[in-house]
């Protein structure tokens, strides 16, 4: 079980997993939280209180990854990034508290995608001997059976 501590105010934790052999603790000083009104749900208490979470991460900058790491996330989020932090936003949750974890989460899953070594090449095959003869005959016979069609011969001819 790939373990994972996601609660807000602390240190983020990710367990050992593809890519990371002993897991990573990300300091919790170095994720920044900025919270503003949400436009999700919320009843009568709807848009007066700040329960949007957007969850600021600077991955190549942090001291928690190795130089190997660190390159391959440059590789891996250069299209996610915005001035070098990579942002979540998280707002489907009515309570603050819901959606910093579900931001979290998605950080974590993010780089956990992002840190998995890319999957081994495909060594290429060649069909068989006795699998091109056996397609070459197939052929051959699909071609009898159409070419016997279609010819009308008089017997009594």
């Amino acid at each position: 079980m790939i373990s994972t501590s996601s609660e807000p105010g602390h240190d983020l934790r990710i367990g050992h997993g593809p890519g990371l052999r002993g897991g990573v603790v990300i300091p919790n000083h170095e994720l920044r939280e900025r919270f503003s009104r949400s436009s999700g749900p919320g009843g009568q208490s709807v848009n007066t209180t700040d329960s949007k979470v957007e969850l600021r991460f600077a991955p190549l900058q942090s001291g928690a990854f190795t130089d190997d790491q660190r390159s391959r996330l440059v590789v891996s989020l250069s299209q996610r990034l915005v001035d070098g932090d990579l942002i979540i936003s998280a707002s489907e949750q009515r309570s603050q508290r819901q959606n910093r974890v579900a931001a979290r989460e998605r950080l974590v899953a993010i780089l956990r995608g992002a840190l998995a070594p890319p999957p081994p090449r495909r060594r290429p095959t060649r069909p068989t001997r006795g699998s091109q003869r056996r397609r070459l005959e197939a052929k051959k016979q699909r071609g009898q059976t159409k070419s016997g069609r279609g010819q009308v011969r008089d017997l009594d001819a």
